[in-house]
């Protein structure tokens, strides 16, 4: 980054981060040095004369640029709550919202009850806490970035505009039942997504993912959605100057490759980028090289297309305090499971109610995720510090069979630990053969970027905002093989997905740039187990997960944490639409 060093002449700056190991988010080779930020802009890098209003003596320290999180759910928690947590206290300054096609505009007054039943299905967020904690006082998608815009918050936020919301808009009950779009639907359609993205949105997402369901268990709006409906709306995109399609694959069906298809022709015709969700089958035949094979191609032909993977398993975390177990399903256990934590602890430790329930049978109804409730070969005990790649004799299955007892067994005495509170952690995917090897060379690419870190849904079975955190202690420190260099994954946390999402004014320390900025101590860089919060809406429950070794977090120009504690700077604000390097 020599390039980028300038010595400043003696003035008065807002902020100076003084003597810092300078990361900059290109992949340079790290530098120490001086970072001066005025009026929410980097305006010095290298020596730096001067005094400041706040000065950061970052000596022994990393200073790299915020973070970018592509795939978020925080559209209600940004309306409802001024920290996007977990992701702020990982780093992340700007996260973007709208993922997986589900969200909150538009929406007429009607259809409240079925985008809260989407949500409570497709994010795990109750839905009470949508009921209680949003104000509705939105229809069209121009005004619930207005409702956003509104609200001072921690770190920036962007939108999506989501697909299954857009078409029970334009189609009402027929779209929930999933019918074909009419011609005039189409163009309803087109018209509606041109608007979103003249006023902010950063492109449209959608799915096609199966485990996508409604709270009610229907399919979501968007599934099946055909070639002439992506179509309109990423014309309606393009008609307003363009931006990115996200998009989920059914990952569960062994081959997304048609659906995937479909996407990119979509994009090439029209000429837009692509990012959509790959994941790495743990055993089995590796059909996720199909889809990188499309990636290649679509890209040699000029496309833009990036797979976006997470740096860790894809899994769930369960326990008796959490959306699942695996007992939640047997009719035995749910005759418990709404006493207080405690109580139920002692019920299920007495002999006669622990034969009940270890000879019942599960009963077919519930979250399709929990049919991965009793995959005891992927099933971890998650300690403090959590072991994301734990060893497989480690799992559930494994300990059993040390023990000679039943992975069911194994199970029900692991869930008891700790009075109840103990969780467990399944890996679903990512996992292969039972390392993250593969995920090692993936992360590498230049046509795959990270993501899926999900802050803002699955508040009861998911805590994967902390990716960050992890992509800095475990494989840029930690892990014995396949490790990251620090410059590399700091690339990986910034400029990468800055570049994807069409945030160009961001992610990189360089004059002119947003100052979104981190100062981290990488050898005390510590991720702690995650645990159960009930500062949602309505006392609502949900997974939060905090990290040691971030000094400070810096949003444009204001500090927003120091030593893990946040201040009372909010200076996080909408971003509308995409943004331009600074010249």
């Amino acid at each position: 980054m020599a390039h980028d060093t300038r010595v400043a002449p003696a003035t008065t700056f807002d902020l100076v981060i003084r003597n810092g190991t300078i990361v900059d988010g290109l992949g340079g080779e790290p530098v120490v040095g001086d970072v001066a930020v005025s009026d929410g802009v980097i305006v010095a890098v290298g020596s730096v004369d001067g005094a400041a209003s706040r000065e950061i003596d970052a000596t022994g320290l990393l200073v790299t640029p915020g973070f970018v999180d592509l795939h978020t759910h925080y559209d209600g928690q940004a309306i409802w709550s001024d920290r996007m947590t977990p992701s702020s206290a990982h780093g992340v300054t700007t996260a973007v919202m709208g993922n997986c096609g589900v969200g909150f505009a538009p929406c007429r007054a009607d259809d409240h009850e079925t985008l809260v039943d989407l949500m409570a299905g497709v994010e795990d967020i109750p839905g009470v806490v949508m009921v209680d904690g949003l104000p509705w006082t939105w229809e069209t998608f121009p005004e619930f970035l207005d409702a956003l815009e509104s609200r001072n918050r921690d770190i920036d936020v962007a939108a999506f505009l989501p697909h299954s919301p857009l078409r029970v808009y334009v189609m009402g009950q027929r779209g929930v039942d999933r019918e074909p779009a009419t011609a005039e639907d189409l163009s309803h359609m087109r018209k509606l997504a041109a608007e979103a993205v003249e006023v902010g949105a950063l492109g449209f997402a959608s799915s096609r993912l199966t485990l996508h369901k409604s709270e009610s268990g229907q399919p979501i709006p968007s599934f099946g959605a055909g070639h002439a409906e992506l179509e309109a709306i990423a014309r309606g995109v393009k008609d307003a100057g363009g931006g990115l399609i996200q998009f989920v694959p059914d990952l569960v069906a062994g081959d997304y490759g048609p659906a995937l298809q479909t996407v990119f022709d979509v994009a090439e015709d029209v000429g837009l980028p692509v990012t959509f969700t790959l994941a790495i089958g743990n055993a089995g035949d590796p059909f996720f090289e199909d889809g990188l094979n499309l990636v290649e191609k679509a890209n040699s032909a000029g496309g833009d297309v990036t797979a976006q993977i997470f740096p860790r398993p894809i899994g769930l975390v369960i326990g008796l305090e959490l959306s699942g177990n695996p007992f939640i399903l047997y009719p035995s256990y749910r005759e418990i499971a709404d006493l207080p934590l405690a109580e139920r602890v002692a019920e299920m430790r007495k002999p006669e109610v622990r034969e009940r329930i270890l000879a019942d049978k599960p009963a077919s109804d519930g979250h399709p995720l929990m049919f991965a409730a009793q995959a005891w070969e992927w099933m971890f005990p998650l300690g403090d510090p959590p072991n994301y790649e734990p060893p497989r004799s480690d799992s559930i299955a494994s300990r059993a069979r040390a023990r000679g007892v039943s992975p069911l067994e194994e199970a029900y005495e692991r869930v008891l630990d700790d009075d109840g509170h103990a969780m467990l952690l399944i890996t679903l995917a990512n996992f292969r053969d039972g390392s993250l090897d593969t995920v090692a060379e993936l992360i590498r690419r230049d046509d795959v970027v990270l993501g899926l870190g999900d802050g803002g849904a699955h508040y009861g079975m998911i805590c994967d905002a902390s990716f960050p955190t992890y992509m800095l202690a475990h494989w840029a420190r930690d892990r014995p093989s396949g490790r990251l260099s620090v410059a590399e994954a700091v690339r990986e946390l910034t400029t990468a997905p800055a570049r994807v999402a069409g945030l160009s004014d961001r992610g990189r320390i360089a004059v002119g740039y947003k100052a979104d900025l981190n100062v981290i101590d990488h050898a005390a860089l510590t991720l702690h187990k995650p645990v159960i919060a009930r500062d949602l809406p309505a006392g609502g429950r949900r997974l939060d997960q905090t990290a040691d070794g971030y000094v400070a977090t810096v949003v444009s120009g204001e500090v927003i944490a120091e030593n893990g504690v946040s201040t009372s700077a909010r200076p996080g604000r909408l971003v509308r639409g995409r943004r331009s390097a600074p010249a």
